[in-house]
């Protein structure tokens, strides 16, 4: 099933997400079609990933695919990440420009790391623990940056702040 996409001013996005628990085999069945849906509404729109709180979940779940990443050379990498946990973030500092799902129509150049080691479960809810880096580092930064209450554009100038500001209010 294909998911509405929250847009910038719902107020989910600017909230720390509570960790998942998945004990019961009811709530695993749960997060499991949340996590098919996830990926048909990525595909839908073309997306490299996607975070609760954009489909008004307030719940620490974070889906990537790589597939739609035009003019990368870059290995297709798709994965699952429920209770997220970044342990380390290093590396150069590149700039990209970054969009969003849920900021339509606005780009910005944003300063990341270039490495990350993040834990999580993925949906088989085995334990991982990984090291990623360039593309793949940032887009996990971006979605994580979700489920801690951030969004790409908190990290922009005060001039592009300035001028997106206009486009931002205007947001359907």
């Amino acid at each position: 099933m294909i998911l509405p996409i929250v847009l910038y001013g719902n107020p989910i996005l600017r909230k720390k997400c509570l960790n998942i628990d998945f004990s019961s085999s009811k709530r695993r069945k749960e997060i499991s079609k949340l996590i098919q849906d996830m990926f048909e509404t990525i595909h839908k729109v073309k997306g490299i990933g996607l975070a609760a709180p954009q489909i008004g979940k307030n719940i620490r779940l974070f889906i990537v695919e790589t597939t739609y990443l035009n003019g990368r050379d870059i290995r297709n990498y798709k994965e699952v990440f429920i209770n997220a946990k970044i342990l380390k973030i290093h590396g150069k500092e590149c700039k990209f420009n970054e969009g969003c799902l849920s900021i339509p129509g606005i780009m910005g150049n944003v300063k990341r790391k270039s490495n990350v080691i993040i834990e999580y479960y993925d949906q088989n809810w085995k334990k991982k623990k990984s090291t990623l880096t360039g593309i793949c580092a940032r887009i996990i930064l971006h979605e994580y940056d979700h489920i801690e209450g951030k969004l790409f554009i908190d990290y922009l100038s005060y001039d592009k702040k300035k001028i997106i500001q206009k486009k931002l209010m205007n947001l359907p």
